[in-house]
């Protein structure tokens, strides 16, 4: 399959068509089954096309960038793994158990991670409690 961008020279539209090769659109062309259609002319040629190339560089630049996600991707499963081994999981209670033992009002022997929303990290950082984003893969053992 090819595909040509095509020009009525009687009313200068252009659009794009498919055909089976560049013979058969000249085959078609010859018979006179190409029209527009917008004014139904049989004027119609091939127009001025960039070609789409694809090289090697191209592909060694999508391998790249596909080995370089894999690496990014299996650091933050070792860091989710060291935090899930180290730190104590609060799920969406987060800002309220960050702020107990930032208030003392809770000890805890572990620090804490678990879900907070945008706004809710920002006012923690606003009252002095360190409290950081990070990525999170979840698992897809499902």
């Amino acid at each position: 399959m090819i595909k040509y961008k095509l020009i009525c020279k009687k009313c200068d539209i252009s659009f794009d068509s498919w055909f089976a090769s560049s013979i058969e659109f000249e085959k078609l062309k010859k018979r006179k089954l190409l029209s527009c259609h917008r004014c139904n002319s049989k004027s119609i040629e091939k127009n001025l096309m960039a070609p789409k190339l694809i090289n090697s560089n191209s592909n060694k630049l999508t391998d790249q960038k596909n080995l370089k996600l894999k690496q990014i991707n299996k650091k933050i499963k070792e860091y989710q793994s060291f935090i899930k081994k180290n730190f104590e999981y609060v799920g969406e209670n987060f800002a309220y158990e960050a702020r107990s033992i930032h208030y003392n009002e809770k000890k805890k022997n572990k620090g804490i991670f678990g879900t907070a929303s945008t706004d809710e990290v920002k006012e923690l950082r606003e009252e002095g409690i360190e409290a950081e984003v990070i990525p999170w893969i979840e698992d897809k053992n499902n």
